[in-house]
């Protein structure tokens, strides 16, 4: 009997796995444009904004989109790629979790006539429709040359981003290009931060001085990664005197930049990336060729990419930038200095 029910049973599971499997791609209704927006996380300040506008300017073209989370998971990210596909979506617009692991998920999508592109993060091996970001190594070699400025020589830690994140490789090469250039630069340390995590950075800093170390200067691959830097020297009674860069001008940031607590950060104009990949994913699924790409290699294919050129946002030139561009307001990031110290 308990053989029998064993029997029953994997049959039943062998015909559901066969089903989930060989689900057709229905066919749509209607002739709107469905575009899928994969995020990896939204605990990043910046991609609930890349968000919202990508999904502002999607609608002026006239597309509907579909918002999904991985939460920092490349199976869950797969099964969403997969789904999506399977609810008959046009284009898939992705912000990677883990460099590597999209490539089947990736080949699915196309093989069953869904754009593909990739979000600001390149996809490896995966010959995406397109890649559209900012000028990464660009990125990178604005904060070592800020840095450089007001630290010409010295010991510099260095707090890279994420191994899964193909772009940290892109930053790391920018400064480092920069950094090491210079004779009079030492690297002390350096590290791998894990998924971005400010409190990973904290906790390396903090170990670093309390074991007696020190240095002259802290490169920061992000803001995030840069909150816990400050954070830790804080604690030491060091935040403000020793530099920290950053990147992605998230609001924070902003403010200790011009509490005088990190250097700098570097702004990447999201509202072009945003309205452009939205643009691109309607021009595509439209048959309508792309204008303004070059080509760059993902590991096994050369893809189609446009990239946009990032600004470097000091304290003298945060309110030509991030405010004038209205990002923020001048309340939103000087709420920590008095008015009568504002520039």
């Amino acid at each position: 009997m308990k053989k029998t029910i064993i029997l029953i049973a994997g049959a039943l599971l062998f015909v559901a796995l066969t089903a989930s499997c060989s689900r057709e791609i229905p066919e749509k209704d209607d002739d709107k444009i469905r575009i899928g927006f994969i995020a990896e996380t939204f605990t990043v300040e910046r991609w609930e904004v890349d968000r919202d506008i990508f999904i502002a300017k999607a609608r002026e073209l006239g597309a509907e989109v579909i918002v999904q989370n991985a939460y920092e998971n490349s199976e869950r990210q797969i099964e969403i790629i997969r789904d999506m596909v399977s609810q008959g979506v046009d284009a898939l617009v992705i912000i990677a979790y883990e460099k590597d692991a999209l490539a089947d998920a990736v080949e699915f999508a196309r093989n069953n006539g869904v754009i593909v592109i990739a979000y600001d993060r390149l996809i490896l091996n995966a010959n995406v429709d397109l890649y559209i970001t900012f000028d990464n190594v660009q990125v990178g070699k604005l904060m070592g040359e800020e840095a450089v400025k007001v630290i010409p020589e010295g010991r510099y830690l260095i707090l890279n981003g994420a191994e899964t994140d193909n772009n940290a490789f892109y930053f790391r090469d920018g400064y480092m290009g920069v950094l090491t250039r210079n004779p009079l630069i030492e690297i002390i340390d350096e590290t791998w931060i894990t998924d971005w995590r400010d409190e990973e950075a904290y906790q390396y800093v903090w170990n670093y001085l309390e074991s007696g170390g020190t240095m002259d200067a802290i490169i920061a691959a992000n803001d995030r990664v840069a909150d816990g830097a400050v954070r830790a020297l804080s604690e030491f009674r060091l935040a403000g005197l020793i530099p920290v860069t950053g990147q992605d001008a998230e609001l924070s940031a902003c403010r200790r930049i011009v509490e005088g607590t990190q250097l700098m950060t570097v702004y990447k104009p999201i509202r072009i990336l945003a309205e452009g990949a939205a643009q691109a994913a309607v021009d595509l699924v439209n048959g309508r060729e792309l204008k303004g790409f070059d080509f760059i290699n993902d590991g096994e294919n050369e893809v189609k990419y446009i990239e946009y050129t990032p600004l470097a946002v000091t304290k003298d030139n945060i309110n030509e930038t991030i405010i004038s561009d209205g990002v923020y307001t001048i309340d939103q990031v000087y709420r920590n200095i008095p008015e009568d110290q504002r520039p």
